[in-house]
This record gives C-alpha cells, structure tokens and sequence, in this order.
C-alpha cells in the first residue's frame, strides 16, 4: 500500500510542492539470502574500509585507524600493505585506470596518490586550510575525481591532468558533506548528513543546488543512483530508503526491515538496479536488498562476522559482486548475482 502527500519543499530560497510517497515495509523473502564471504584482515583493530576493486581483480582498501593502504587478493588469500605516514587516518580510496591508488588523507588535509610499483606517494593538498578533511570521492566520466569534505563543508574536485584542486562552500553551514556519486550527465549528488538536504553540482558552473528531504529529522549518509538517474539514499536517523526524482522534484520513501533504529549506511546499486543497503543499528549488521522496479525490499542476509559497521561499498559489475569493510576488522564479499 502506497499513500502520497504534498509537502513544502525549498529550493535556492523559494518555496514550491513536493510529492512524497510513502509505502509500507514488507517483509522480505527468508529464502533469498546472499552468499556472503569475509576474510580477516591481519592487522588488529585497523578498520578496514571502503575497499574498491581494480581491473585486475584486486581489492583495494584502506586501514583508517592503522594509518595504511592495502589489497587483497581473494584467490590467493593474500594481503599486501604500503604504510602511510602517521596521522594520515586516510578515509576512503579509488582506483585509476592505470592502477594508481588515489586516498583521501581525512586527518592531514590531503589526497594521496600511491604508485603501487614503487610504493611511491605524492600529496595534493588542500587549497584552503578550513578544508581539512576530505572524505569519500570518486570518478565521473573523465577520470577526474570528485570529493567531499565533511567537517571543512565543501565539494571538490581533483583534475587528475594538472592535479588541481576546486572547492565549493556549501551553502547549509555545518552541512557534513559526506556520501557522493555522479550520475550520467556528470553531475555529483552529495548527501548533507549534518542536515536534511540532497546537493547537486553542475559541472559546467561549478553551482550547486540544495534540495531539502520531506522530513527535517531525516540525516541522509550515502547515497546511489540507478540508470534512470534516481538518486536513492539512506536516511540514517529515520530508518527510511529514499528516493528522489530530479526530473519531476518527487520523493519517495520505504521503512527499512529492520526499522527506526535500523541506521541503514553503506550502499550500492548493482547493474540490474537493485539497491543494497546496510543496516548497522541490528546486531548482527543486515545486508538488505531492494529491486527499484518492483519497489520491494528482496532480500536481507546477516553479515557472519557481525560487521558492526560498514561503511562504504563498491559494486564491481565484471563479477556481480559488492565488496565491503567491517569494523569487526573484516573485508568482505557479497555475490547479489
């Protein structure tokens, strides 16, 4: 069942109808669990995070309390670790098309290039010293990256030809840019996870538009976007999937399985539009599935080592695989097809 409601909605300062949906929570078949595998990471209590899976088949992660960046090699069971400097807490990695290793370095103002032959690292710094933490980035068509910094409260972005970097000042003071994708028009879509509001840049102006949720409790922290250019999030604090239309300015919204508390984070869309989200208030932490056609939540599997958060993931389409990290000190492997 599926209820509608108009509500006031702003954009740039005016004020104008929003559509919002609501539907109820059904229960997801038992029988669709997913194949889940995890491999413990050598390194104790290093939280290992937002793995990226290269060309080659190696996944990328980085350790954000142990100061590193590392790949596994799943067939092989093997590790590999590059230490970075102390005090760099890198957040989050992504993987060129040449096999370099881009980082955010959260904690020291910076993003790192890591050559993996030769261990080499070059540092990009931040232009302004008030953008002291990026945060999560990645690529859009060109190859050029595009970032979040959450507590400085800027979208920018690295030409990787010159390695120059833009920031925009989000408009929403202490807004906590954090989740950030690009859809198919190149355009970055962040969610504001200190507010209630979605963010879009235009890549030409380097402008952005602010749009708010329905809710002013909501506190979206990632986000995904399915083929047809829905942005799709997860509200956090409310224990909602969202999902916003650009082209009509239309919302709407399901409870999670695992309701209010259900504090849905990591996500990921895979190449048949479903979206898989991770709900961290359960214990142990539930891998959830949702077919963006049908509007049903499909399936939701426990994560064997009890995750206790995961963060950030990455849909690696070659092998119909999601790949995650745990704070339990795991890397792990989700097959949704």
């Amino acid at each position: 069942m599926k209820t509608m409601i108009l509500l006031p909605g702003t954009v740039a300062g005016l004020w104008f109808a929003v559509a919002v949906s609501f539907a109820q929570s059904t229960n997801p078949p038992t029988d669709n669990r997913l194949d889940i595998r995890e491999w413990l990471v050598p390194w104790e209590n290093s939280r290992p995070r937002d793995p990226y899976v290269a060309d080659d088949g190696r996944v990328w992660f980085v350790g954000q309390r142990g100061n590193y960046v590392a790949n596994l090699t799943p067939e092989q069971n093997q590790f590999n670790r590059y230490d970075l400097p102390p005090g760099t807490g890198p957040h989050n990695l992504v993987v060129d098309d040449k096999g370099d290793i881009w980082y955010a370095g959260n904690l020291a103002r910076h993003i790192g290039l890591l050559d993996p032959d030769t261990g080499q690292i070059t540092r990009i710094e931040m232009p302004e010293r008030s953008a002291r933490d990026p945060h999560t980035l990645t690529f859009d068509s060109r190859g050029d990256i595009w970032f979040t910094v959450q507590e400085g409260n800027f979208v920018g972005k690295l030409t990787r030809a010159d390695r120059q970097v833009q920031l925009i000042k989000v408009p929403t003071g202490r807004s906590r840019p954090y989740g950030i994708v690009v859809d198919s028009k190149d355009a970055p879509w962040v969610v504001e996870f200190g507010s209630n509001k979605l963010l879009r840049v235009d890549p030409q102006s380097m402008t952005v538009r602010e749009i708010e949720l329905p809710d002013e409790e909501s506190r979206p922290r990632r986000l995904a976007i399915t083929s047809d250019d829905n942005i799709w999030y997860g509200d956090y604090s409310r224990g909602y999937l969202g999902r916003y239309n650009p082209e009509t300015d239309e919302f709407a919204q399901w409870p999670m399985p695992g309701g209010a508390d259900s504090r849905p984070y990591g996500m990921a869309v895979d190449r048949n539009d479903k979206i898989w989200i991770v709900e961290t208030g359960v214990s142990p932490n539930r891998f959830v599935g949702f077919d963006a056609a049908t509007e049903e939540f499909v399936s939701v599997t426990e994560i064997p080592s009890g995750a206790g958060a995961v963060r950030h993931m990455d849909y690696f389409a070659p092998a119909g695989e999601i790949w995650f990290g745990t704070d339990t000190n795991y890397i792990g492997r989700a097959k949704v097809h």
